[in-house]
């Protein structure tokens, strides 16, 4: 019989996969996991209500719990996810694969916020777009090291 702490585990070990250093578990998607018997539910939360990941994110969440338990994955909208969310150590697998991470304080997605550059640590930035490569971040550049890099947005 599968136990709640096994699903845990596994759930460590599914990726993001817009952001593959990420694990489901640093995105503080999973809002609850219930094991009854044979059968798993699993509730998660998207970083926003039209993120494309999701779909493979339950694809992968069924691949890895597969042959263990009959899975049911519940979407939860509301309340809506947070980046306050995000684990600590997720923040900093964000920054060692050189995406600058939420800022602390930071009130909103549309801010303009003082973002440090995550490979020199330079404040000396500056906001190319408000949109990088996903819509769930901006790009900036570095003044001092030049290094292009994507912020992490502040959701909240």
């Amino acid at each position: 019989m599968v136990t709640t702490e096994q699903i845990w585990k596994l759930l460590n070990d599914v990726a993001d996969p817009e952001i593959p250093v990420l694990s489901v578990l640093d995105l503080g998607i999973v809002r609850d996991v219930n094991v009854s018997g044979d059968k798993v539910r699993i509730t998660i939360t998207p970083t926003y209500s039209g993120c494309p990941a999701m779909n493979t994110i339950e694809t992968d969440i069924r691949e890895k719990v597969q042959g263990l338990a009959t899975v049911d994955i519940i979407t939860q909208l509301s309340p809506a996810w947070t980046t306050d969310w995000l684990t600590e150590s997720g923040k900093q697998k964000l920054k060692d694969y050189g995406i600058a991470p939420p800022v602390e304080g930071g009130t909103g997605m549309f801010e303009n916020p003082q973002v440090s550059c995550p490979r020199c640590e330079s404040a000396n930035t500056k906001m190319l777009a408000q949109f990088g490569s996903t819509a769930c971040k901006s790009m900036y550049q570095c003044q001092d090291c030049f290094e292009p890099f994507d912020h992490f947005k502040c959701h909240r």
